[in-house]
């Protein structure tokens, strides 16, 4: 599992006081960036072998500005070309929400998804757990 530590910026926050759910996507993006590490250690986007498929966010608590937004990152399941990446945002000790990303390996020279090489399989099961 990995975690990242997110201060909250006074723009994060929406005309109700407490921090917008466009905040959350560009969070989970940057909790990835780990993740594509692993698959792409040189992060250079002309070879980049990455495609995002799907995302989802469920908000279960209001979140604010001021208190330090921590998430943890984990892979809740890994097949044969796709993972996907399970993130949990906690403030003060509190789920607030909780979301999923599914990234695909992919060849765009040949414009289709590919198997993840072993290596990467084995980096990318150390922060496996698919009883989440």
């Amino acid at each position: 599992m990995l975690t990242t530590s997110i201060q909250p910026r006074f723009n994060d926050t929406d005309a109700l006081g407490h921090i917008s759910n466009t905040s959350f996507p560009v969070w989970f993006e940057e909790a990835r960036a780990a993740l594509f590490k692993i698959f792409h250690p040189s992060l250079d986007i002309k070879t980049w072998p990455l495609i995002l498929a799907k995302t989802e966010i469920d908000f279960l608590a209001q979140t604010y500005w001021g208190d330090e937004v921590k998430i943890t990152t984990y892979i809740s399941k890994l097949g044969n070309s796709s993972c996907y990446v399970t993130h949990e945002a906690w403030q003060k000790e509190k789920m607030v929400a909780k979301g999923l990303a599914v990234l695909i390996y992919f060849d765009y020279e040949v414009n289709q998804s590919v198997s993840i090489p072993q290596d990467i399989r084995e980096r990318l099961a150390e922060h496996l757990d698919e009883n989440k």
